[in-house]
This record gives C-alpha cells, structure tokens and sequence, in this order.
C-alpha cells in the first residue's frame, strides 16, 4: 500500500504571506485533498533575527479567510508535532550528530575574517570563492587538523557545521514540474547546516522535518530549485528516502519582467498580500485583498491560474473543482504573469455568483452607516437589479442611491444635453399622467405612459431622458420604469418637481 499523501506549506513569520506564497500554499492543499491526503503548516523560525511579531497569526488568517485551513500545525496538532522549528532545538542536535559520525559533515572553523580574505582574494583572479570538494582540505576544518586541536576549538563555540559534499558526482534528480535536473557535485559548496549557538540552518530543518512529519511530496516555489541537489543529497546521507519534488514557476510583474513585488501593487493600485498588514516596526500600511472587498474565491481562483492550467476553456473553478482538477504534470516551468485586470474580471463573476445573503448583509451594513431605512425585501429587490454592473459590494450604493435618496443636484453635462427649453412643460404634463396612476406597478407604468407619449408627439427621448435625469441626477441606471415603480407616485412627482425648479 503506498503511503499517505503529506504536504507541507512551511513559511517563515518574517512578514506577511505574499500572494505567491498562497499560491504555495494553494498548490500544496489541492495536491492533498485531490490524494485524500493530509496538508500541513509548518512554521520555519530558525532564523530569530528576522522575526515578526504577529506574522504566525498572519499567516495562519490568511489561509482561513483563503478556504484552505491546513489540517495539521500549530494550534491543530497532529502526532509529528511540534509544527514551530524554534520549538525543535533537540531534534536536529541529534539529527546533525548522526550526520558528523557518518562523515558527512564535518566542524569548520574559519572566522568571517578568513573567510572575507579568501573572497576577496579570488576576486582579485576574476574567480568566485567557494567553500567545497575542491578547497576544503586546505582551509580551516576537522577534516585535517588533529583531534584534540578540533576538540578544543569545539569547546570554544566558536564553529559551524558543514555538510561534505560527495566528490565527482553526478545527479539526476527527478522534478514533477521540470522533468529530470543534472547537476555536478563538484560545482556545490559544502553548505553550513549548524551554527554554534545551537541552531540549524534552514538546509538541515527542512530535511530532518520533512522526513519526521513524512512529507510525500515537497511542492515549493522555484527559488529553492538552487537549494535541490543538497537536500537530494542530505536523504542520500542519511539513508532516508527522498520524497517526490515540485518547484512551481515565479509570479511576474504585469509587464512579465521580474518577479511580482509589494512596489508592483503600490506603483499599479493593486494588493500583493491576502489581508492588510500594518508592519509592527514601521506603522506602513499595506492593503489587502480581503479589505479592498475581493471575495476569497476570487483570489484563489486567480492563484490557481497563475502557473496551472486545466487545459480546457473553463475558467471559474469552485474549489472543490479545483480539487478534481489539479494535475502537477500541468504546472508549467515558465513564470505566470500577474493581470490586475483579469483579476477584477474573476472578481465580478464571483460578486454575480455570490449568495444574495451575504451581499444583503454587507449592503444592509453599508445603509445602516448612512442612517438609510430600508426594508430586507426592497433591498433585495434593488440588489437584483444593479447587481450585474458592479465589481465590489462597495459599488452597489453608487449602482443604487437614487433607490434611496433623492438626488440633490444634477450632473453638468447631462442636464445641458437633455434639459432644453420646452422640457419644463413636457415634465409638467408628464407629472399629470403620472399623478392618474393607480396602480404603481413597472407593467402598468408602462402601459400608461408609452402610449401617453406615442399620442403626444413628443417622441420616447424627449419624455424618457429628461425624467431618468430627475429620478437619478445623472443619465445612468437601470429600467426607469422599475425606478418610478419603486420610489412610489409621491417620491417620483417630488423628485420631477425640484427638478423643474432647478434646471428652468
């Protein structure tokens, strides 16, 4: 039987999730829940200089308010626990132990000062120093200095650890993504996994962790493809088994020229991150696409594309059929291209998707801050009708005031085009027919107004243009009919009355 399928999404609180990072995290909770698997966070914290506070809560919000809460980590532990690096210091004091009695690593003890020499030194030659197979039994190391000189400078704690790399060696590593990666061992350093101070580097914890919480599948993004042959080679060094790798493509800029940054969105109007981030140093504000009125389903689905295609012409995908499918072998190696345009198009077909309840409840919120009563039914009524033409729930009171709320003045240019000389007296017997109507309803307006008109002369435009212009102030709006049918007989003559008083 094979194994459960285990993901992890394994950031580090040093800021807040860029979208790239969901993307991540997307990617990996597809994969486990299509296998019927398990998706797991994992807080990578070794490095304690870069900590942010509240960052780990962050993140943690960012995937709930997303739809992809992960089923394993930190405040849902599973049996692999505990899910913080920090929080794991024993654990890879051991791991490392096992490493150094095997000979596959080794204490170095050269000071940064050596070490800037040497750099600078092969700088001088036109060459790049590098800290490996092919230097290393010069320099500053266990490999060749006597055992009571290693044991004494170990017990100074001053040293790092460093994996040795094997010599002369070539290696395919397979990537689900990339298809199979060569690379020659002699062209690697001998990276530091443990420092003195008695934590591992981020080399070591990812492999030593991947391997306890047995991760199947590492579905990361392409900037630690550089970072691949050594944790290939570290399984090999340990005599574990390798899970599968999948190193997704970058986000792009709009224009398709580097990597997708916070500056991209300040410069273009656009959010980077899930929800706003206040940074707790600076006080900056950064926005958020939860706070800017994106729906979630919006971004995942727009994440979903940035890098994976299905292959058909279908574009609006619920999760669940995202779940079905999401396929790594239709992850492409190229990098996606951000479209802040396609992403207010995601944006709207999800508002027209969305449950009527929940754009009642936000528009209901939006007439309470405005001290507008309204009844649940008429609210409805109004949503169904502008609904169609906004992008954000933040769009239907400017779709919909004239619903509400006569309009105080009216819009320059319209007036100059619609309001001519002759309109005061078109609207005054307009107001008569009107005043006749008993039943108030959209049909009956309809019935007694365009025959009303066809027998007047007037003609449709010179009736129908300027009386929009009273009920709304502006020429937009929906049927003019369903305006009149709901504001009432008495809202409507109110509101064609201050009109003529104001453009006469």
């Amino acid at each position: 039987m094979e194994n459960k399928v285990r993901v992890r999404f394994a950031p580090s609180p040093t800021g807040p999730l860029h979208i790239g990072g969901v993307r991540t995290a997307l990617y990996n909770y597809l994969f486990a829940k299509k296998h019927k698997g398990d998706f797991i966070l994992r807080i990578e914290d070794t490095d304690q200089k870069r900590y942010v506070e509240k960052a780990e809560d962050y993140i943690v919000e960012s995937l709930n308010w997303c739809g992809i809460p992960y089923d394993e980590g930190p405040a849902k532990p599973g049996k692999y626990g505990p899910y913080k690096q920090s929080e794991r210091k024993e654990i890879y004091q051991k791991y490392i132990q096992v490493l150094l009695d095997k000979g596959e690593a080794y204490y170095a003890f050269d000071t940064p000062q050596e070490l800037d020499q040497l750099r600078a030194e092969a700088e001088k030659k036109g060459e790049k120093f590098s800290y490996g197979p092919s230097n290393r039994n010069e320099l500053n190391n266990s490999l060749h200095l006597e055992e009571e000189e290693t044991k004494k400078r170990i017990a100074s704690g001053d040293f790092v650890v460093r994996f040795k790399t094997p010599v002369n060696t070539t290696l395919n590593i397979k990537d689900e993504v990339r298809g199979y990666v060569e690379v020659q061992t002699d062209n690697l350093d001998d990276k530091i996994l443990f420092k003195s101070d008695g934590l591992p580097t981020y080399h070591l914890a990812n492999i030593v962790d991947d391997h306890l919480m047995e991760i199947t599948h590492v579905i990361r993004g392409e900037e630690w493809l550089p970072s691949l042959p050594l944790h290939y080679l570290l399984y090999e060094a340990f005599g574990w088994k390798a899970p599968s790798f999948a190193h997704l493509p970058l986000i792009l800029k709009p224009s398709g020229k580097g990597k997708l940054s916070k500056r991209d969105g300040d410069k273009d109007g656009f959010p980077v991150f899930p929800l706003q981030w206040k940074d707790p140093k600076t006080g900056d504000l950064s926005s958020g696409y939860r706070e800017d009125h994106y729906l979630p389903e919006t971004l995942v689905n727009v994440l979903a594309f940035l890098g994976w295609n299905p292959g058909t012409e279908q574009e609006l995908f619920s999760l669940e059929e995202l779940i079905q499918a999401f396929d790594l072998k239709k992850v492409n190696k190229a990098g996606a291209k951000f479209d802040p345009k396609k992403t207010l198009w995601f944006q709207q077909q999800y508002l027209q998707k969305a449950p009527i309840e929940y754009l009642m409840k936000a528009f209901m919120n939006e007439l309470e801050s405005l001290e507008i009563e309204a009844s649940e039914a008429y609210v409805e009524e109004v949503i169904h009708t502008v609904k169609e033409r906004a992008t954000f729930v933040s769009d239907l009171w400017e779709l919909s005031s004239f619903y509400f709320e006569a309009p105080q003045d009216f819009a320059p240019k319209a007036s100059k085009k619609v309001w001519k000389e002759d309109t005061e007296i078109v609207m005054k017997k307009l107001i008569e027919v009107i005043s006749e109507v008993d039943d108030f309803s959209e049909e009956n307006l309809k019935e007694e107004i365009k025959p009303w008109i066809a027998d007047s002369g007037y003609g449709f435009g010179k009736v129908m243009q300027p009386l929009r212009l009273s009920l709304v102030g502006d020429m937009k709006g929906p049927d003019v009919f369903h305006i009149l049918a709901s504001i009432g007989k008495n809202e409507a003559v109110k509101r064609m009355n201050f009109a003529i008083q104001s453009l006469s």
